[in-house]
């Protein structure tokens, strides 16, 4: 395995675990009915949503969930095809939330590298539709450890700030070309 890529194959599958304990089931591109339950239960549980509506809305943009040990759903991670205008170009940006309990652990990094190994499979798969992962970084541990530049595992890249005042990152499909203007819209 090349040291900037995630685990490929049995290790992106659903229900493998790591050495973390975690149990990673991919939801992407179609979450199954009692794993949307559980999320949704998850997000109110922690207090992260709570309004119907906008769980519906975001339960459909799941990407895969880590479940502990003990079966509990310890977080989840979220894509949404977006078109920044600054880029121009076809992103997924992508969204996490872990678990009180689990936020001193390795689980964000792991649904990051796992979860970016699956945006990308399916976007080579159809042609495609999006040439790579954007972050908007507003944890403040990511702030403090990552101020290089180039992130190596996985391999984003700085590109400047958001309206909002944050970090934004970029990772780059493999083989993704740019789309020409009139189809990035």
């Amino acid at each position: 395995m090349a040291p900037d890529q995630a685990p490929t194959g049995p290790d992106t599958a659903a229900g493998h675990s790591d050495a973390t304990g975690f149990r990673f089931v991919v939801n992407w591109p179609e979450i199954h009915a009692d794993d949307a339950a559980a999320i949704k239960a998850f997000w109110v549980a922690e207090g992260a949503l709570n309004d119907e509506a906008a769980m519906a809305q975001r339960v459909r943009q799941v990407v895969m969930h880590a479940r502990s040990a003990d079966g509990a759903v310890a977080g989840v991670c979220t894509a949404i095809a977006v078109t920044p205008p600054r880029l121009a170009q076809p992103m997924y940006y992508w969204r996490t939330f872990v678990g009180a309990r689990w936020r001193a652990s390795p689980l964000v990094m792991s649904l990051l590298k796992r979860s970016c190994v699956l945006l990308e499979e399916h976007a080579r798969a159809h042609d495609y539709p999006c040439i790579g992962v954007l972050l908007e970084l507003e944890n403040d541990r990511f702030k403090e450890r990552g101020r290089m530049a180039t992130w190596f595992n996985p391999r984003f890249v700085y590109i400047g700030r958001s309206d909002r005042g944050l970090d934004l990152r970029a990772l780059y499909f493999k083989g993704a070309r740019l789309k020409p203007p009139a189809q990035s819209a």
